[in-house]
């Protein structure tokens, strides 16, 4: 449960990670692969938001969606090197 709470933290101050985002595609420091890894997951949830809870019901279906986003992010920063995740003043683990 405090996993899924540190999620909706991190996808509320999404604004914040742009900066790291554009900086994850286009550090040369980021291996391509990992490259490849976190574009095929924005495009697959992009592509194919699946959805447990469907959206009209209010608040309760974006809380996949706010779950998976976050999921998607994580990634991202887990396979950034370390450099980059100082950079932009980002955790270790989220």
């Amino acid at each position: 449960m405090r996993k899924l709470f540190k999620r909706f933290k991190f996808v509320f101050k999404f604004w914040k990670f742009i900066p790291f985002i554009k900086d994850f595609f286009l550090s040369r420091e980021v291996k391509a692969n990992k490259k490849i890894i976190g574009l095929v997951l924005i495009l697959a949830y992009a592509f194919f938001p699946f959805d447990l809870i469907p959206d009209f019901l209010a608040f309760f279906g974006v809380i996949d969606d706010i779950v998976i986003a976050g999921f998607v992010l994580e990634r991202m920063v887990k396979l950034a090197p370390d450099s980059l995740k100082e950079k932009h003043g980002l955790p270790e683990t989220l």
